[in-house]
């Protein structure tokens, strides 16, 4: 796991967030964490997601500004990378990730890269479904995943 120079929380209508910057970027997002006193005033960059993730959650944003630091190996890294392209609203299986990664045979360690993305939310991992758009897993839980889908598509599950 990264070393994270900063964390703080955020409220979200998921719960408390907890945020972390390396190099004053976005390195981690992390559900139900339990709050610890932190103590000093928010970067910018982190009341800057604050605010874009309060528009995401209201239906008012479709998109994320923000500049991320990820650690992670090539392959996680171009499969994050091809996650952000997944249009919003839409979904995309794990298999048809895997093919337009260059081989649709690698599908596990496409999946294994997705459930490792550091930043759920503003890289879209919550947009990859199971076959037929089935709900599998996902680091906040399936009930978040779904609420998530839902936010982005009106309630209509639409494959990518």
């Amino acid at each position: 796991m990264q070393h994270i120079e900063q964390e703080f929380f955020i409220d979200s209508k998921f719960g408390k967030l907890l945020i972390g910057i390396k190099q004053n970027k976005i390195a981690r997002i992390s559900f139900n964490q339990p709050q610890n006193s932190l103590k000093g005033n928010k970067p910018k960059v982190v009341t800057s997601i604050e605010n874009q993730l309060l528009e995401y959650f209201n239906g008012h944003r479709k998109d994320f500004q923000f500049e991320y630091y990820l650690n992670g190996t090539d392959f996680q890294k171009e499969v994050w990378e091809k996650l952000m392209e997944i249009p919003y609203g839409k979904t995309i299986s794990y298999g048809k990730l895997a093919a337009q990664l260059g081989d649709v045979k690698k599908i596990r360690a496409v999946a294994n890269a997705v459930g490792k993305n550091p930043i759920p939310i503003l890289i879209p991992c919550h947009r990859v479904v199971g076959v037929k758009g089935a709900l599998t897993g996902y680091v906040g839980g399936l009930a978040i995943k779904r609420q998530l889908i839902e936010i982005e598509s009106n309630r209509q599950l639409g494959l990518f």
